[in-house]
């Protein structure tokens, strides 16, 4: 789990647990619905399997892979993304109302829903726990030079920061820079270099000499 807890305040309270922790809890939890009848290793293997291929931030990762490579369809994306995601089959419930911002040398733009988690969920699947945090809800928004240099990722000065507030009606996500070095890769090459962390604006897209196919998390 990324460490946004450095210089927090008493009032933002304490960060979630590791995900080491996490993930044991739910595999208690899980243990115990099997055993009680409530759920089956069937139904667990579906949900997973829905989550990593149909419905996650590699959806997002294709749409941008895309974006990089064709500049109509990148126009259209920036333009009203709501609808060219919907021309490439993705879309519906969280995610009505999209907009991309797109990140240049002069702006780099950062997500965040102050009010709860809303989140662009047909085009990057689950929010991770980090971003419904109170933590990075309200000092993303009050520091963010701060908060992304926690996240590894240092802006210069001289490149300005938007912060972005999802709501119910109006969900952002982010079409990184394409990676220098990357003339020449197919499109799942591409799609490997997209995290999800750089749809969000806490991170950049992977090094093609970092990247293997499906690795988009």
């Amino acid at each position: 789990m990324h460490d946004i807890g450095a210089s927090l305040s008493p009032i933002d309270g304490p960060l979630p647990r590791t995900e080491e922790v996490i993930a044991a809890r739910v595999k208690a939890l899980e243990s115990i619905l099997i055993e009680k009848g409530v759920i089956t290793t069937d139904v667990i293997d579906r949900v997973a399997d829905l989550y990593e291929k149909q419905v996650g931030p590699q959806i997002g990762a294709k749409i941008v892979a895309r974006a990089w490579t064709e500049p109509d369809f990148k126009a259209r994306l920036v333009a009203n993304a709501t609808d060219a995601c919907r021309e490439m089959g993705f879309g519906g419930m969280q995610g009505e109302d999209m907009t991309v911002v797109e990140n240049t040398d002069e702006v780099h733009h950062v997500i965040v829903c102050t009010l709860c988690s809303c989140y662009p969920w047909p085009v990057l699947g689950l929010p991770p726990n980090w971003y419904k945090h109170p933590a990075y809800r309200s000092r993303v928004v009050r520091e963010p030079r701060v908060v992304l240099r926690e996240f590894g990722l240092e802006i210069p000065l001289s490149r300005e920061i938007r912060v972005w507030d999802s709501s119910a009606e109006l969900r952002y996500w982010v079409l990184p820079q394409r990676p220098e070095g990357t003339e020449g890769l197919s499109a799942d090459e591409l799609q490997a270099l997209v995290t999800r962390d750089s749809m969000i604006g806490v991170g950049v897209p992977l090094s093609p000499d970092k990247a293997t196919v499906g690795s988009t998390s």
